[in-house]
């Protein structure tokens, strides 16, 4: 087994792949702000309405205008901070539920309906953030905002196609984003799916570190037990099934993730995954998935819509199991305080790394990680252990919606 493809794997960590005690504790690093982060579904921002979203803490007031613009604000009425989320929109302003202060969509004040023309007024209303609609998603960008007309979209080429459908999904996952990418990168995993799955044997067949990315590719053999039928449909075995060997190639490129899967013989994917977890609450102890899976459409016109809730209950039975290991790992970072684990995996200490380098310490007002993949200097209130309201176990389940496109 090739353990890299690349000399940057290794200049990406220490010789010994030290665990974050060597450097920081991965668990207590944020989200890197100045990013476009999903924080809705478009079609959940209907005309005239409004829509309370979140980033790490931070809650947003999502509008659409009249016209069907997207605004993002700042969840606040600069008067008596009631929620703007509460308010209500008015052709291409939004009015606040207690006193009728209008905002314009860059969280300018537009109206004090009880103020005379020289009466006093605030200097300033409240933060307007960059937001744009792409995929069927609100993307906003909660850093710097000079910074979003350089900062670039994910590329999905295969969104829209003829060749795919998209099944978008949207969840709450109760545990800190990184284990949400260990367990996407981290194939060995399989045995916790054998109920879905049968047997698989995922052999790495090498993989590639930049200080802004780690790539995987793997051969997946079935070697025995039952398979979900489900399983065999998303990856294009067809209605009679067969045995094949698929390659899957997963990649973080920081903060997004990607997986794409081709089967023996072909020379496209049969499915292609994106994903993000975007932080929710400020000590992020909770994220949120957003995902476009896009299924390659067999010849067979209307096959897919037929093969789509075998297709929804296996991804749905696939994720219930990681989240159950993955909120697992979380609880026991909360009740040790720190990373206890012992990694093994050179594949999985490399992605710890590229995270770490490229995060934001908790707790610290400015990035101080930079982009290179190396250990961050975080100040010391950072390394306090987490003692926030952590939200109960468990949480909102999968929402699965009907097949977009033939």
């Amino acid at each position: 087994m090739n353990q890299t493809d690349s000399a940057g794997s290794q200049e990406s960590r220490s010789p010994g792949h030290p665990e974050p005690d060597a450097a920081f504790d991965l668990r207590r690093v944020g989200a890197h702000p100045d990013f476009w982060y999903p924080v809705a579904r478009s079609r959940a921002v209907r005309r005239g309405r409004t829509v309370a979203a979140v980033f790490a803490g931070e809650r947003i007031a999502l509008f659409r205008t009249r016209s069907g613009i997207v605004h993002a604000l700042e969840d606040r009425c600069a008067h008596r901070q009631v929620p703007l989320s509460m308010g209500v929109v008015e052709g291409e302003t939004l009015r606040c539920c207690y006193h009728a202060w209008a905002y314009r969509g860059d969280g300018r004040i537009s109206q004090i309906p009880y103020l005379s023309k020289g009466d006093r007024r605030p200097p300033r209303g409240v933060r307007g953030y960059p937001v744009r609609e792409a995929y069927g998603l609100v993307f906003v960008f909660p850093g710097d905002p000079e910074k979003a007309a350089v900062t670039d979209l994910p590329d999905l080429p295969a969104y829209g196609s003829p060749r795919y459908s998209t099944m978008t999904f949207s969840r709450t996952v109760r545990c800190h984003y990184s284990f949400m990418h260990e367990n996407l990168l981290d194939m060995n995993h399989q045995f916790l799916h054998r109920g879905v799955v049968g047997t698989l044997h995922p052999e790495l067949l090498g993989y590639t570190t930049t200080p802004r990315s780690v790539e995987a590719r793997y051969l997946f053999t079935h070697a025995g037990g039952k398979r979900n039928r489900g399983a065999g449909l998303l990856a294009a075995e067809g209605l009679g099934g067969r045995d094949s060997a698929d390659v899957m190639t997963i990649r973080t490129e920081y903060p997004y993730q990607t997986l794409d899967l081709v089967p023996e013989g072909a020379d496209h994917p049969a499915f292609r995954l994106w994903a993000v977890y975007v932080p929710e609450d400020a000590e992020q102890r909770v994220c949120h998935a957003y995902g476009l899976l896009m299924i390659e459409k067999p010849k067979v016109p209307g096959a897919l819509r037929l093969a789509w809730p075998l297709i929804r209950r296996f991804t749905e039975r696939v994720f219930a199991e990681d989240r159950m290991a993955v909120e697992a790992e979380q609880r026991a970072w909360d009740e040790q305080g720190e990373d206890r684990n012992h990694e093994v995996f050179p594949l999985i200490l490399d992605v710890r790394s590229v995270l770490r380098g490229n995060g934001v310490p908790l707790g610290a007002a400015t990035p101080v990680c930079g982009t290179a993949a190396a250990g961050c200097a975080p100040p010391a209130a950072a390394h306090r252990p987490y003692a926030g309201d952590r939200p109960a176990y468990g949480g909102p389940g999968v929402e699965f919606p009907a097949v977009d496109g033939g």
